[in-house]
């Protein structure tokens, strides 16, 4: 597979997330074994950078990666998250007790929870999973910067930050990659976010790059998903929006047709013609999935293609519930 630089940081075309494995889109419960069977077949097509978080669980699914990476750690980039859970009381708390914390005694005892989950004596990109508007992004990047020194972790990243916000941080230390949900369905970082970060030469890497899999063409109706499943409580999923988002990816689907591919490449292959700095980490727990994704680096979209999909309209509804906390 062809590689593309986040900053100073190479890594492949696509990546993959990790977080349907343990959490928010497991349905019926979690398959270890296929998970590990997809991650090791996503080194063998090339896939290099692996994304997780210790909310993912939460710290399952850092375990869960260890495990599959055991004899490939040298092989691929590690990206793990911070932020989304504090650790004030210094212990691991509780999935009822997940709350915004970056904190610097938090921060601390989070990356050594990951570095110990992980099995690995440094991190390759530290993200700060959301903005923490009780503590200085100054502050939060500066203590990072200390872990850089001391070896912990190699690059710094934010996820959902605003343009004011990188860049502060930036000023800082240098910011390697922005994680922000970004695709035909989420089209929120371009404008000023995304003309920052390449002013300031960081790469952006789109997660939920299929739109939580409504892209993909696969769910058809709210029904199609799971009664525990996290997206039905999401705007998008609502009966009536649904209804009206359907028409984007009934036009996917026509552009797939025409290219030779499936709506999920199409919808990556959109993407990677965004820009060489763009890497977006399709999330899958099933081999045939990842393949699919993969695909999507070798299918190429005319020029005609990629202006009638960038002119598709917004979709109805916000894209979480709620809001308050997205692009601090």
């Amino acid at each position: 597979m062809q590689t593309r630089k986040l900053a100073d940081l190479e890594v492949a075309s696509v990546g993959l997330g990790t977080m349907g494995m343990s959490a928010f889109y497991t349905g019926a419960g979690t398959d270890d074994a296929e998970s590990i069977r997809t991650i090791h077949r996503a080194i063998d097509l090339g896939v290099t950078l692996f994304d997780t978080a210790e909310a993912y669980g939460p710290y399952t699914n850092e375990d869960l990666l260890r495990r599959a990476l055991d004899g490939r750690r040298d092989d691929v980039v590690i990206a793990t998250k911070f932020g989304l859970i504090t650790h004030e009381a210094g212990e691991e708390t509780p999935a009822t007790e997940r709350r915004i914390s970056s904190a610097p005694d938090s921060v601390r005892e989070a990356l050594e929870g990951s570095l110990r989950r992980l099995g690995t004596d440094h991190i390759d990109l530290y993200y700060q999973h959301r903005v923490d508007p009780d503590v200085p992004i100054e502050d939060v990047i500066g203590q990072l910067a200390g872990f850089v020194q001391e070896g912990k972790i190699r690059h710094i990243g934010m996820s959902e930050a605003s343009a004011a916000t990188i860049r502060k941080a930036h000023a800082v230390h240098p910011i390697t990659a922005l994680q922000s949900e970004y695709s035909l369905w989420t089209r929120d970082p371009e404008g000023e976010v995304l003309d920052t970060l390449r002013e300031l030469g960081i790469g952006l890497v789109p997660y939920s790059p299929l739109g939580r899999g409504f892209l993909t063409g696969a769910i058809t109706k709210p029904s199609d998903l799971d009664s525990d499943d996290f997206r039905l409580a999401n705007p998008r999923f609502q009966q009536e929006a649904f209804a009206e988002n359907m028409r984007i990816v009934d036009s996917v689907k026509e552009i797939a047709a025409e290219a030779g591919g499936t709506p999920a490449q199409v919808a990556l292959a959109w993407l990677l013609a965004q820009g060489d700095d763009v890497v977006p980490i399709p999330g899958t727990k099933r081999v045939s999935r990842l393949e699919e994704n993969v695909g999507a680096a070798d299918l190429t979209l005319t020029p005609e293609q990629i202006e009638r999909l960038t002119a598709l309209p917004v979709p109805t509804g916000d894209r979480y519930p709620d809001m308050s906390s997205i692009g601090r």
